[in-house]
């Protein structure tokens, strides 16, 4: 039989990823529409991954995010670390607005700015995580990677399509 904080810690892994991969899916409900239209239609460039790769990447990305969070709120709690999950839940928030913008309205420009507080978001979320935990912020490095990725390629798309 599973202790009390063990049965506890696997509720918060669970919440964890239930939170991280709705935001996902609202993300999910504007992009993949749009794959086969709009997206496959405008002009991108020669350096974009192709499109089966997002899906991999992006589940991926939210299971490192998922965990990273469990780590936090494993050591610390939500109280004693208020600051850091506010700023996880603020560039969750933003990374399915940018779905909405990009793909749900067909908007590169204003997908581009949006993508700008995303990145800042996630550098504040890495930044506020490396104080309660080294592993959780370096769970965090590859989605920032990604994301400074998908800015470069969102601006390119925008300006060549604007």
């Amino acid at each position: 039989m599973q202790s009390v904080s063990s049965l506890k810690s696997a509720a918060g892994l669970f919440i964890a990823f239930l939170i991280c991969f709705s935001a996902a899916a609202i993300g999910s409900l504007a992009t993949t529409p749009q794959i086969p239209n709009w997206y496959a239609e405008i002009a991108k460039p020669s350096w974009t991954p192709p499109n089966w790769l997002f899906g991999p990447v992006w589940t991926i990305l939210f299971s490192l995010m998922a965990t990273a969070a469990w780590i936090v709120w494993r050591k610390h709690g939500m109280k004693n670390a208020r600051n850091a999950f506010a700023w996880f839940g603020l560039q969750l928030i933003l990374n399915s607005l940018w779905s909405v913008l990009f793909f749900g309205w067909n908007n590169p420009g204003a997908a581009a700015v949006e993508i700008l507080f995303l990145w800042l978001a996630i550098l504040l979320t890495l930044a506020t995580f490396s104080k309660k935990s080294k592993t959780a912020s370096l769970l965090l490095v590859p989605y920032f990677v990604w994301v400074s990725f998908a800015m470069v390629l969102n601006i390119t798309i925008w300006q060549m399509n604007g």
